[in-house]
C-alpha cells in the first residue's frame, strides 16, 4: 500500500504525461460531513481504447516499456476498495482520460492525503511541459493553482525561476494550510519581482 495518496496523484499525473497530455486538472474534494474524499484526475492525452481500458487495471497489464506490470492503478484501486471507495476510469481514444478514485474519508485504513505542494512542486516543474489546474476543496473552502493564469501573469519568466520556484511552494503551502484553518481562504497572490 503507498502511504500517501499524493504519491497515487504523482503516478496517475505520470500515466497522463506518457499518454502526451498538455493539460491536466486535479480535483480533490474533501466532504467531511458525507464522509468523502474524492480525488479526479482529468487528461486530454490520447485516451484508452475499450480493450485497454478494461485490462488497466489488472496488475500484469502495462503500456510502459520500462516495466512488465503496471502497479499504480491497480493499488489506488484495492486502496480505494479498502477504504469503503471505488476507482473509476473514463477514456477514449483521442478524448483523454479521467480517473476518480473515492474513499470513506474517516476510514482507518485511508492513508493521509501527503505532502500536496512538493507533489505539485514535482509536477509544475518536469522536463515535459503541461498545463495544470488544481483545485482542492475543503467543506466547501477552496484552493486553486491555475499554471495558465500564472504563466500569462509572469510573461518570459520560467516556473524555473529560483524566486518564482520558492514563491510557489509557498503559496502552495499557505493555499493548502488555508483550507483547514479559520482565515479566508487562499494565499498571499503576491508574485514576487524578477530580478
Amino acid at each position: 500500500m503507498v502511504r500517501e495518496l499524493s504519491l497515487h496523484i504523482l503516478d496517475i499525473v505520470q500515466n497522463s504525461l506518457e499518454a502526451g497530455a498538455t493539460h491536466i486538472t486535479i480535483e480533490i474534494d474533501e466532504d467531511l460531513a458525507e464522509d468523502r474524499l474524492t480525488i479526479r484526475v482529468m487528461d486530454n492525452g490520447r485516451g484508452m481504447d475499450a480493450e485497454t481500458l478494461r485490462r488497466v487495471t489488472d496488475p500484469f497489464f502495462t503500456t510502459r516499456k520500462t516495466r512488465k506490470v503496471g502497479l499504480g492503478l491497480p493499488l489506488l484501486k484495492a486502496t480505494a476498495e479498502q477504504c469503503g471507495g471505488r476507482l473509476t476510469i473514463q477514456s477514449a481514444p483521442g478524448q483523454g482520460t479521467t480517473v476518480t478514485a473515492e474513499f470513506q474519508h474517516s476510514h482507518i485504513d485511508r492513508a493521509p492525503l501527503g505532502d500536496m505542494p512538493a507533489s505539485l512542486m514535482t509536477i509544475l516543474l518536469a522536463e515535459r511541459p503541461v498545463e495544470v489546474r488544481y483545485i482542492h476543496r475543503v467543506n466547501g473552502r477552496e484552493f486553486v493553482l491555475d499554471t495558465r493564469e500564472l504563466r500569462e501573469t509572469l510573461g518570459d519568466v520560467p516556473l524555473t525561476h529560483p524566486k518564482i520556484r520558492q514563491w510557489l511552494y509557498e503559496y502552495l503551502r499557505q493555499g493548502e494550510a488555508s483550507l483547514w484553518d479559520a482565515s479566508p481562504a487562499g494565499a498571499d497572490q503576491t508574485l514576487p519581482e524578477e530580478g
